[in-house]
């Protein structure tokens, strides 16, 4: 069980409605005895408290994050700290989030609750890429996408699982998610939504030159690896964040990373109330029976 005693105000927007509630946190946090920390990377460290700390000492001495905004700020939060074991708190501006979840109407009665222990933890796993047999690895939380890097430009690749060929094809790209992405970019692309407990990753091909070409789904201890044909100019984009030149000379390698995100959820919280509240899925909720 964790134990919150320095906890970290992070956002990567710097809006009035971020820095009010950003506010808030803060006076609900100093009510319970809570030390609060404003990490440099943060965009509104420095609208919300003269202290400033540095990333190293919020690595070194933070026990959660709160971020506040929308799933970008979370990404942008698991990058920064949360792969390196930090846990993340998430406070949604009202917008379709699926990984911030507290409204905030509801910030001091679920913050109370949470310092004293009442929450839940949830375990996300990053994708990991590398480009050719080199050293430096680049990690994703939601989606690694091979693309063209133009509008309606097909690429050609080859793709084989654990070294066994699967395919050959034009696309536009592949996109390779994890169940937490199943709900981002992958979700555009009608990609299926894959709960969060499912042990898997999606690949689904953009725009194929193809009638049969389907998204598939493969246990998330395999490997990937992506081969671009020669005429082909390719891109890798992590999270939509980085966006590194993949040519035929270097194949491109994709696994499960060593690291794991964990989230902080109230106790109430439910991937398939969220996926029924955000997306629209019922006309209504029955009464529970008596």
């Amino acid at each position: 069980m964790h134990n919150f005693k320095n906890v970290a105000i992070y956002s990567s927007l710097k809006d009035t409605k971020v820095i009010s509630i950003a506010k808030q946190v803060i006076e609900v946090l100093e009510s319970l005895g809570i030390n609060c920390m404003f990490p440099e990377s943060s965009a509104i460290s420095g609208k919300i408290h003269n202290k400033i700390d540095k990333d190293r000492t919020i690595l070194n001495k933070s026990d959660l994050i709160i971020a506040i905004g929308g799933d970008g700020t979370l990404l942008s939060s698991s990058r920064n700290f949360g792969m390196y074991g930090i846990p993340i708190l998430g406070i949604n501006l009202g917008k379709l989030g699926f990984l911030t979840d507290i409204a905030p109407s509801n910030i001091t009665s679920d913050l109370n609750k949470i310092i004293n222990g009442e929450f839940l933890e949830d375990k996300r796993i990053f994708l990991e890429a590398t480009i050719g047999r080199n050293n430096e690895n680049y990690k994703a939380l939601n989606e690694i996408v091979l693309h063209s890097g133009s509008i309606a430009q097909l690429i050609e690749y080859d793709l084989f699982i654990n070294e066994e060929f699967v395919y050959r094809q034009k696309a536009d790209g592949l996109i390779v998610s994890t169940p937490t992405g199943s709900t981002a970019y992958s979700l555009s692309g009608n990609g299926p939504i894959v709960s969060p407990d499912v042990k898997a990753f999606t690949l689904l091909p953009m725009f194929p030159h193809s009638l049969n070409a389907r998204t598939f789904m493969i246990d998330q201890d395999k490997e990937i690896r992506l081969s671009v044909q020669k005429k082909s100019k390719a891109f890798l984009s992590m999270d939509s964040h980085l966006n590194l030149k993949v040519t035929s000379k270097e194949d491109v390698y994709i696994r499960k990373a060593q690291n794991e995100l964990t989230l902080i959820h109230p106790k109430d919280h439910s991937f398939l109330s969220s996926c029924r509240d955000k997306l629209g899925w019922s006309l209504g909720v029955p009464s529970k029976k008596s």
